[in-house]
């Protein structure tokens, strides 16, 4: 039940984050911003790493497949994906097409089992549900004519 509220709390913050970086953006331009964004994480994490314990740190050279460490590469890549797109969409707009997008390509992840995860089957009631979040995608965007 712990990871229902986890998951629930980290959708609100990387919905209130686009915003706030978006933001940023529009004063500072997205390279600026991204920066920020990155460099603020980087030090509330190490903040956390010295509170919590300094061990771990030289278990990154064992880390296999080496392309798992691109993890911040990719978190670069999504700061700045995610303020363009909010952007040019806004921010409820930008959000869906995101979740869509993460729900689809997770999915794929899943069935093919790349990167390691656990592969599973092809599920009717799966691509149905991606199906009526698409729906969902459409109505959301519908707008009434005057």
């Amino acid at each position: 039940m712990i990871g229902f509220f986890i998951a629930i709390a980290s959708g609100i913050l990387m919905s209130v984050q686009g915003v706030f970086n978006t933001g940023v953006s529009k004063t500072t331009g997205l390279w600026v911003s991204n920066s920020w964004v990155q460099a603020t994480a980087l030090l509330i994490c190490l903040g956390g790493w010295l509170i919590t314990g300094r061990e771990h740190f030289s278990m990154l050279f064992k880390v296999q497949p080496k392309y798992m460490l691109l993890g911040g590469v990719l978190g670069a890549l999504i700061t700045l994906t995610v303020m363009q797109s909010m952007n040019a969409l806004g921010p409820a707009k930008a959000v869906l097409f995101i979740v869509i997008a993460q729900i689809a390509s997770a999915y794929v992840i899943q069935l093919l089992g790349w990167f390691g995860a656990q592969k599973t089957d092809l599920s009717v009631h799966k691509i149905l549900g991606l199906g009526i979040a698409v729906t969902g995608i459409l109505i959301f965007q519908w707008e009434k004519s005057a």
